[in-house]
């Protein structure tokens, strides 16, 4: 009866190491998913390369990995080798992997890495940054982020409007200002992003902004480039009025239009392509935004940066991102087919590589 007594027991004390061995590996899966960072903030790695830099002009990223201390990354998403990042951002850089392959879009997908595209970059090296300026997507908002980053000053609040476009007092340099060395290194391990929004919408937006209401310290546009296109672009010349939305999307649309870029020089970054502006198939960007997308995209991005404990997006009026589809049609509805079809042509890169549906309008 003792031995029986004992060797139950005995099962009974195995079976309870089995238990807690079984236990204590649960609980270690547990604690190993429940303390992984979701979105990828882990230790450092090399970032997700989706496109190499071609050797084009000014500017070729070399392979190697391993600088000194001062151009080592500090963002954290790129460590962890981006497995755990969010998945829409995830699928905005394959389709812009995607797209930047396909030969049928290359002529409207690919651009010299040229000092055009390093005077849109701007800089901040005291954490790593770089960002591309895409005009009439809150860029200036986030050109205070910056500003606020490099110590020009302490917060947003205290910037002055005047100051912001002002690249001798704002404090942010421009990518063009550095040397090529300095160029390659920035762009091989800097966190780098830019900012895109429907293309029609956005240059609505440039239309009304520039041509419209037309800021009183920016009069060039509506007395010498708006001329210039009426000249060349308006079917009706005995018209008097404005430029109208009309002649501006002739004047886009035209396969010739580059004699006038020439001439109306820098301003025409307005409403140049996103291809034109930042060369997102030569450079390997960080995280895309989206201005329809804005109010979930920037927290994301600024901690995808590393800064989100030290500078905020300013507040996001309500709806002011949403996309207008009524505006969009309200715009285009008195230009004739053909014109649209021939602006479409023009950013079809930008719809394609950015996820941007064709409109509505030009399918009907």
């Amino acid at each position: 009866w003792l031995m029986s007594d004992n060797m139950h027991h005995q099962w009974l004390l195995l079976a309870a190491c089995f238990w807690v061995i079984f236990m204590f590996m649960v609980a270690s899966k547990f604690i190993t998913l429940t303390f992984k960072d979701p979105d990828g903030y882990g230790a450092r790695q090399e970032p997700l390369i989706l496109t190499a830099v071609t050797k084009v002009e000014e500017v070729h990223v070399p392979e190697e990995k391993h600088w000194s201390e001062e151009f080592q990354p500090t963002g954290k998403a790129f460590s962890g080798n981006l497995i755990r990042q969010p998945l829409v951002h995830m699928e905005r850089l394959e389709l812009l992997r995607n797209v930047c392959r396909d030969t049928a879009l290359r002529n409207l997908s690919h651009t010299a890495v040229s000092k055009f595209v390093l005077d849109r970059i701007f800089v901040c090296d005291k954490h790593k940054i770089l960002f591309c300026q895409t005009p009439k997507v809150g860029n200036t908002q986030w050109k205070k982020v910056l500003i606020v980053l490099n110590g020009a000053f302490s917060s947003i609040e205290e910037i002055p409007d005047n100051i912001v476009h002002d690249h001798e007092k704002n404090g942010l340099p421009r990518l063009s200002s550095f040397s090529d060395s300095e160029i390659k290194k920035r762009l091989s391990l800097y966190f780098k992003f830019f900012i895109v929004r429907d293309p029609f919408e956005r240059l609505i937006s440039a239309f009304k902004d520039k041509f419209v209401h037309n800021p009183r310290f920016e009069p060039w546009y509506r007395h010498e480039i708006a001329p210039g296109i009426i000249r060349k672009y308006r079917k009706n010349r005995t018209e008097t009025k404005g430029l109208q939305f009309e002649d501006f999307v002739r004047y886009l649309g035209d396969p010739n239009h580059r004699w006038l870029d020439v001439q109306f020089g820098d301003h025409i970054i307005h409403w140049v392509t996103y291809v034109e502006l930042c060369a997102p198939c030569e450079i390997t960007y960080s995280v895309i935004g989206h201005h329809e997308t804005l109010e979930d995209d920037a927290p994301y991005i600024l901690k995808a940066a590393g800064i989100d404990h030290l500078v905020s997006y300013p507040t996001i009026p309500p709806g002011i991102t949403a996309y207008n589809k009524t505006k969009v049609e309200r715009y285009f509805s008195g230009i004739s087919k053909r014109d649209i079809r021939r602006l479409y042509a023009r950013f079809e890169g930008d719809f394609k590589l950015f996820g941007y549906r064709e409109p509505d309008f030009l399918l009907n």
